[in-house]
């Protein structure tokens, strides 16, 4: 990651099979015939992996021990009757588990009445201050200062990316780890620098929307850059599962339309974490891209310097607030500093003002939070938005306390 390097977003995913809803669960209801075969979502998409599937089951989500435990058990019954072999296990926002099986198996497995649908595995990639001056004001030109209502002490941001440098010195010792689950332990350390830059502007001491914010690296992509949406929908439900009062989460990755990815987010967002997404790097409609698509989420494209909607910014109804995207300086991997473009920097200065806001706030609803953040957001202030609500991000109206220049 260079100075002035934009770094793509785009996700490779897969899509999930439509499976039989009706009765699914009920005591009595039958198990599907050996030849009836439901079909998996969007398969064959970009970067689709081969013989892996998200399994959705119906039935309510829970943090509960009780109900985590319930899941494991009926995955490894569904898995042992239709031929495939449990991985990971969800419960907090999806209710499911992801497997290692045929097409075949996950076409009969799609047409069980105790699953709701399936989804084939996918791979995802991460995208590519003066951000921190505009989104305090309403209007051009920038005044060179930063002013927020808090510093965001009160909430906590959990960072789903390519882990974070919890040891670089602008997080003043505020960045921890949550876990990894591309190395399946507890150090969620950055080898790729991704995460690392968009933790900064969340709540970096110096680069930060929200400076006080405390920190929770969750790492759901290698050190290229890549991930599954198995290990992306699993950083959402250990969110979901061990989320702080005052909640916030950042996911600057994204691509074509997965319905487990997104319904993650809802149930992530029903059970109190305020997310912020990008939008997506394609130049497209937004609607075409998860997480981006989920419609609890806040969905942020990209602007530049002169309040253009950024050129690579995906765009469309799905799009809720637009925020500072091109040439974003924050933190680096190793203690230093660089710039990067792409919706992947807007969204955390969404997190940010969710961040501020939530602080506050805190027993304010994921959904109000959100719904304060884009309320009081700047009208009208991008030449042409190409269809996305022209709203550009500003922190000036959010969490009720005391503006302090924070330059």
């Amino acid at each position: 990651m260079f100075a002035n390097r934009t770094l793509r977003l785009k996700v490779l995913c897969a899509g999930a099979g439509l499976a039989a809803i009706a009765a699914a669960g009920l005591p009595g209801v039958a198990n599907a015939s050996p030849d009836d075969t439901g079909t998996i979502r969007n398969a064959g998409a970009s970067g689709a992996i081969d013989n892996s599937y998200i399994v959705v089951m119906d039935g309510a989500t829970s943090r509960s021990t009780a109900n985590a435990q319930g899941v494991h058990t009926e995955a490894s019954a569904l898995a042992e009757e239709y031929g495939g072999k449990v991985k990971r296990t969800y419960s907090a926002a999806l209710r499911g588990f992801s497997a290692d099986m045929s097409e075949s198996e996950a076409k009969r497995l799609a047409a069980d009445p105790k699953v709701k649908y399936v989804s084939q595995n996918g791979v995802a990639h991460a995208s590519e201050t003066w951000g921190l001056d505009r989104i305090d004001q309403a209007d051009l030109p920038l005044d060179d200062s930063y002013t927020a209502p808090n510093d965001g002490a009160n909430a906590t941001a959990y960072i789903v990316d390519t882990g974070v440098d919890m040891t670089h010195p602008d997080f003043e010792g505020r960045a921890t780890s949550g876990k990894d689950f591309v190395d399946g332990d507890d150090d969620a350390s950055d080898c790729q620098g991704h995460g690392t830059h968009v933790a900064g502007t969340v709540g970096s001491k110096t680069y930060g929307v929200a400076k006080k914010v405390n920190l929770v690296a969750v790492r759901v992509l290698d050190c290229e850059g890549s991930g599954s949406y198995e290990n992306i929908i699993a950083g959402i439900d250990w969110v979901t599962q061990n989320a702080a009062d005052a909640a916030v989460g950042n996911m600057s990755l994204g691509g074509s339309q997965n319905a487990a990815l997104d319904d993650a987010v809802e149930k992530s967002t029903a059970a109190g974490v305020a997310w912020s997404v990008a939008a997506g790097n394609e130049s497209s409609d937004a609607c075409g891209s998860s997480p981006a698509a989920a419609p609890s989420a806040m969905t942020m494209a990209a602007s530049d310097k002169e309040d253009n909607l950024a050129e690579f910014s995906n765009f469309g109804d799905c799009v809720d607030a637009i925020g500072p995207g091109v040439d974003i300086t924050s933190t680096m991997n190793g203690g230093g500093t660089g710039e990067m473009s792409g919706t992947s920097m807007a969204s955390p200065h969404g997190a940010g003002a969710l961040a501020v806001e939530r602080s506050g706030n805190p027993s304010e609803s994921a959904e109000d939070a959100i719904a304060k953040v884009t309320s009081t957001a700047s009208a009208d202030k991008i030449a042409d938005p190409a269809g996305s609500p022209n709203l550009l991000l500003n922190v000036t109206g959010l969490g009720g306390g005391s503006s302090a220049d924070q330059n």
